[in-house]
């Protein structure tokens, strides 16, 4: 059997889920598709899948159901809600869940799924749009290493770099490590960018310059031009984001760690969520800064 005579399922086709399917589609994958809005699912990237009108049918029949969605909720939803995919999911299947959820959700889902003979991996992803159009994303797995053997070669169309972390859980746990150095990196880029306009620097020299340097980062190398320009188009929602250091501040919680930065970036991130600007870029963080007399 060669890789692409596997049968997947993927469920939840947003900002990221979507070209992640369309390549796995684009790569030869037999692929049944289904997400909320439905109207996705007949994008011409994913002609050649199947669309589907409920979980429970997008998982029929399938090796693997790959779920990427918006949070905890939306997971049990598809999993276990009305017309969910456990209930046509064989034994022996592999449910990879990309989503950013709490570390006991995903334990939790793990539990009730082995209950049934089916596998399922923790395996958010970081890289943002950029990265799921290209396949470049990374992958934060925490499972069983043969499932992860199984399944290997569909991740590999839609990562470069997989990484497993040992049990269910562990991939969400380091996903929430991920989330806070975001919460930094796009912070400090919006101040620094927010300082240098007001001290009426040249900003594109600037960054060139300091690219190179102890600053550099990813948010410097791919935000900055945008920040400095008002424009904040989508690679992860600030939503999201808000969404996922609330699971990383509970994570710090339970070790009695105290994670000052990511709860003010939280805070900034409520108050631009309550003036509309949710469903922007996280780097529209620089609002704060430029709306400021």
């Amino acid at each position: 059997m060669t890789r692409c005579d596997l049968n997947l399922g993927f469920i939840g086709l947003g900002a990221i889920g979507r070209p992640m399917a369309a390549n796995l589609s684009q790569a030869g994958f037999q692929l049944n598709v289904h997400t909320r809005s439905r109207s996705a699912e007949t994008a011409p990237e994913l002609a050649e899948a199947r669309s589907c009108a409920s979980p429970a049918e997008a998982a029929e029949a399938v090796d693997a159901l790959l779920i990427c969605v918006s949070d905890d909720q939306a997971v049990e939803t598809v999993l276990f809600g009305s017309d969910c995919a456990a209930s046509t999911l064989q034994p022996d299947s592999v449910v990879v869940d990309c989503s950013t959820i709490a570390p006991a959700t995903a334990m939790a889902c793990a539990k009730r799924l082995a209950e049934k003979g089916i596998h399922y991996l923790d395996a958010p992803v970081t890289g943002g749009t950029e990265g799921a159009k290209a396949g470049t994303l990374t992958l934060l797995v925490g499972g069983d290493s043969t499932a992860l053997a199984c399944v290997r070669p569909v991740l590999e169309v839609i990562g470069s770099t997989i990484h497993h972390f040992g049990p269910v859980g562990r991939g969400q746990q380091v996903k929430a490590v991920n989330q806070v150095l975001v919460a930094g990196s796009y912070a400090g880029v919006a101040e620094a960018m927010a300082l240098g306009k007001r001290l009426d620097l040249p900003m594109d020299q600037v960054v060139e310059a300091l690219k190179s340097g102890a600053a550099g980062s990813w948010a410097l190398n791919h935000r900055s031009a945008g920040m400095l320009a008002g424009l904040y188009p989508l690679g992860f929602r600030l939503a999201l984001h808000h969404k996922d250091l609330g699971i990383a501040l509970e994570a710090a919680d339970s070790v009695q760690l105290e994670l000052p930065i990511s709860r003010m970036v939280r805070q900034l991130e409520a108050d631009l969520m309550q003036q509309g600007h949710g469903d922007e870029d996280v780097s529209a963080l620089h609002r704060h800064f430029a709306t400021k007399p």
